[in-house]
């Protein structure tokens, strides 16, 4: 069953790097649930997933994910990726710094059916966050 799962996860990649929605129409559910950081309410659906994409994508233009290891149990996958773009649009209130930034995201997802109908998100927002210059280090000045 993992083979498959990981397909999927690597159609998923292809989805998000390309904001594609008839990627995302095969991948995401339309039943799907989206838990992020950002919002106490889980976003839902394609549309719920195109929200997050925009979002990143007005702050990152050049976003894109790179999918680097996976553990898949029965309908679960635990997908770690790292994620690549340059500051370029406000991001959580922090107006653009045209700094690159680096970070890593660990997410489990849930398929049914061959599509996700889960998410839970946890990108390091810290770790960008001071890449961009919004929180100083610790002993920085």
């Amino acid at each position: 069953m993992s083979r498959p799962l990981l397909g999927r996860m690597q159609r998923f990649v292809d989805f998000i790097n390309s904001g594609d929605e008839t990627l995302g129409q095969a991948v995401v559910s339309e039943s799907a649930v989206f838990h992020v950081p950002f919002s106490d309410a889980p976003l839902k659906g394609l549309p719920g997933y195109i929200h997050i994409l925009s979002m990143m994508r007005s702050a990152y233009p050049d976003i894109q994910w790179t999918l680097d290891d996976t553990v898949i149990e029965e309908n679960r996958v635990v997908a770690q990726f790292t994620l690549r773009g340059t500051h370029e649009g406000e991001f959580f209130g922090v107006p653009a710094s045209g700094k690159a930034i680096q970070a890593r995201a660990m997410n489990i997802y849930r398929f049914e059916d061959g599509k996700i109908v889960e998410e839970t998100g946890m990108p390091d927002i810290f770790g960008i966050m001071l890449q961009i210059g919004a929180v100083k280090p610790p002993g920085a000045q």
